[in-house]
C-alpha cells in the first residue's frame, strides 16, 4: 500500500542535552495572570480556568524570522513558559502532576488580536486569532533533570530593546501541576504534549521589522524577527 500524499513528519524541539522532543499536541491556558486578565477586561477572581489548542505545525523552532500573517492589522506578542510532558494519563492528581513533566522552554503565543476580538464578540472559536502559521515560536527545551521546576523565575519580553512584559512565574493564577491535573480531567494527556502557561500583562502589537526577545531565568532565551 502506498500513501497517496507525503507523510507529515512530527515537529520536534531540540533539547539542551542534545536530543529531540517530538511534539504531539499543544494546549494553552487563557488569562492565567491577574494583571493580564484585567487588561483584557476580565475579573480573574470570578473565572474558572479555560484552555484552547493550537496545531503543532504552528511551531517555529528556536530563534529566527516569523512572518507577519495575513488578515490582521493588530498582531500581538504573548510571552509564556512552555511545559513539555514525558508521561500522561487521565484524572491526574495535582500532587502527582510534576512527575509527568519532561522539561521547560520559552515560548511565544502570537495572536491576531483583531480577529480574536471579532470571534469573542460573536461567541465563536478563537482559531482565526490563535491557530496561525508560525505563531508558536519555542526555544530549546531544558529537562527537569537539568534545571528542576522553575516555580519562581523572572520572565520578561522586549520589543526592539524596550521592555513590554515583566513578571515572575509565581504570579500565575493556576500553577503548572494544577493545569496538568485540570487538563487530564478533559483529555488523555500523553508524552509529547505541550502546555503554554499563560502570559502576563503588557501584551501589544508588532509590525514587520520588529525584534522580540523573551527571557525566563534558567532557560534559553528566544529571539525572533517579524518579517
Amino acid at each position: 500500500m502506498t500513501n497517496v500524499v507525503p507523510v507529515s513528519q512530527p515537529v520536534s524541539l531540540p533539547t539542551s542535552d542534545g536530543n529531540e522532543y517530538p511534539v504531539r499536541r499543544i494546549y494553552l491556558i487563557g488569562r492565567n495572570y491577574e494583571a493580564h486578565a484585567r487588561e483584557m477586561g476580565h475579573d480573574p477572581n470570578r473565572e474558572a480556568p479555560f484552555f484552547f489548542t493550537k496545531w503543532p505545525n504552528t511551531i517555529v523552532v528556536g530563534d529566527g524570522k516569523i512572518a507577519y500573517p495575513p488578515m490582521t492589522k493588530n498582531y500581538h506578542f504573548e510571552a509564556e513558559l512552555v511545559v513539555a510532558l514525558s508521561a500522561g494519563g487521565t484524572n491526574i492528581a495535582v500532587s502527582d502532576a510534576l512527575d509527568l513533566v519532561y522539561g521547560y522552554a520559552v515560548g511565544l503565543d502570537m495572536t491576531r488580536r483583531d480577529l480574536q476580538k471579532i470571534a469573542k464578540e460573536a461567541g465563536r472559536p478563537w482559531d482565526y486569532g490563535k491557530n496561525v502559521d508560525e505563531s508558536s515560536p519555542i526555544s530549546m527545551l531544558h529537562p527537569v533533570s537539568e534545571i528542576g521546576h522553575p516555580g519562581k523565575a523572572a520572565m520578561w519580553l522586549d520589543v526592539n530593546g524596550s521592555r513590554k512584559q515583566d513578571t515572575n512565574l509565581d504570579q500565575m493564577i493556576w500553577s503548572v501541576p494544577e493545569m496538568i491535573s485540570i487538563l487530564s480531567e478533559h483529555y488523555t494527556m500523553a508524552p509529547g504534549d505541550l502546555i503554554f502557561t499563560g502570559t502576563p500583562a503588557g501584551v501589544g502589537p508588532v509590525v514587520p521589522g520588529d525584534n522580540i526577545a523573551v527571557h525566563i531565568d534558567g532557560l534559553t532565551d528566544l529571539n525572533v524577527e517579524i518579517v
